[in-house]
């Protein structure tokens, strides 16, 4: 009887991938994804070395150049460079990304696992208020908590992370509405642990799977809301670079050099496409359950 409640007692883990060489090998698709990603934080790190050209120097002769061998991927407006724009753009657009997405994080995780554990009054509340914020356009909530934060980078992804929030506290309320029905978390209250050491050993740990995979689509998602309110003003301000940023400025000049406004247009596609199929390869390798569509 006893090893029987010792065993009921253990919290069943959560499937891991498996061997990385493994995986890379059978998920080509998730291997680049990760390899261009990885690739791309390196050329971020190592932009003052690769940048041909500092990103805000201005030079009005070489305004809107074609590509050549001075400016390889051509000039904007006011003549910066714009592939040294762009490698300089990676440090903002990622950064930008990654503190959203952590915010989102912070504020989401807590009170879905809250939510889905507490029940009752405490869940109806919670629930009622992450459907509110739901109900609104992303973008357009997005740009009023833009507006009473202030302008600026750093403000802009602090809005975004706290408009994602509710899709992860969702995520992480209906999985932990499964989980706190199992016997190890019943038997870890009967034996006294408090709350907070339930939810952390044992609940948080078995609900972070979802969490992992949705984490790789809001990157995404974040980078494109970065572009987003760059491209109306509401994110970096000039003269630092960003892509969102680039693009805007593209966009002024598009009936003139329409070239200028692709480097900035496919990199953030192809980031984009990349963090979404690295988190599609994910839901497969944590579910083998589920195939791709």
């Amino acid at each position: 009887m006893m090893a029987d409640i010792t065993l009921s007692t253990v919290p069943a883990r959560p499937r891991r991938l498996g061997g990385f060489a493994r995986w890379l090998r059978t998920d080509r698709r998730g291997a680049i994804s990760l390899f261009f990603l990885l690739a791309l934080v390196a050329v971020a790190i190592a932009a003052p070395l690769l940048a041909p050209y500092s990103p805000t120097e201005q030079n009005i002769d070489a305004a809107l150049a074609p590509m050549s061998a001075q400016h390889w991927l051509g000039a904007d407006d006011l003549g910066r460079d714009t592939l040294s724009r762009l490698l300089y753009g990676a440090r903002a657009s990622l950064y930008a990304s990654v503190l959203a997405v952590v915010i989102a994080i912070a504020i989401g995780v807590p009170v879905g696992l809250i939510a889905g554990y507490a029940g009752g009054w405490t869940d109806e509340i919670i629930s009622r208020v992450i459907d509110s914020l739901l109900s609104f356009p992303a973008i357009v909530l997005a740009i009023a908590v833009t507006g009473a934060l202030g302008i600026g980078l750093t403000n802009g992804m602090i809005s975004v992370g706290i408009v994602f929030s509710p899709m992860l506290a969702r995520l992480v309320r209906a999985r932990t509405l499964v989980v706190r029905n199992d016997l190890y978390v019943d038997a870890a209250r009967c034996f006294g642990l408090p709350t907070w050491q339930i939810l952390w050993r044992h609940v948080l740990p078995n609900t972070i799977q979802p969490v992992i995979v949705q984490v790789t689509l809001l990157l995404a998602a974040a980078l494109l809301a970065e572009a987003s309110l760059s491209f109306l003003g509401l994110g970096i301000q000039p003269p630092e670079p960003s892509w969102g940023a680039m693009l805007a400025r593209a966009y002024q000049n598009m009936e003139i050099a329409p070239e200028q406004m692709y480097p900035p247009g496919l990199i953030i596609m192809f980031t984009a496409l990349a963090f979404n199929t690295l988190g599609e390869s994910l839901r497969t390798a944590l579910d083998p359950t589920m195939k791709r569509l």
